[in-house]
């Protein structure tokens, strides 16, 4: 798992695409990266704060009608995570500042988890596990 020492039988098979995971698993699963995560950015000289993790089916719904996301956000089923960038003290925007943990967090990915970073379709700060075809 890209760098994440492999030790457990089931996380063996799970790499070799042997295990479906079910909806809960995958949010443990993403729990766990976020953390891999968050400790390479620290190691590279970024701090992060956290931003929207679950968001509410209403909100969800809300912000689709305002052209502002989709109502079926992975953000609704807890395997998305919106995180705030900032080095040396500076916060940072733009997809392109977030493009080193973006990478990262996809060679996360396993034939059974997919680790999709928003920098690839214009949400620079979203990390998220691909769930039911969505990113």
């Amino acid at each position: 798992m890209g760098g994440v020492a492999v030790e457990d039988e089931e996380v063996k098979m799970a790499w070799a695409g042997k295990i479906k995971y079910t909806l809960r698993q995958k949010q443990s699963a993403f729990a766990l990266l976020v953390v891999h995560l968050i400790q390479f950015a620290y190691r590279e000289g970024y701090e992060i704060t956290l931003g929207e993790a679950y968001r509410p089916r209403e909100t969800a719904e809300l912000m689709a009608k305002k052209r502002k996301g989709i109502k079926n956000s992975l953000h609704c089923k807890r395997l998305a995570l919106d995180l705030n960038l900032f080095k040396n003290g500076k916060y940072l925007t733009s997809s392109e500042a977030h493009k080193p943990l973006g990478e990262y967090w996809e060679s996360l990915s396993t034939p059974g988890l997919k680790c999709c970073w928003g920098g690839r379709f214009g949400d620079g700060n979203h990390y998220s596990i691909a769930h039911g075809g969505r990113k």
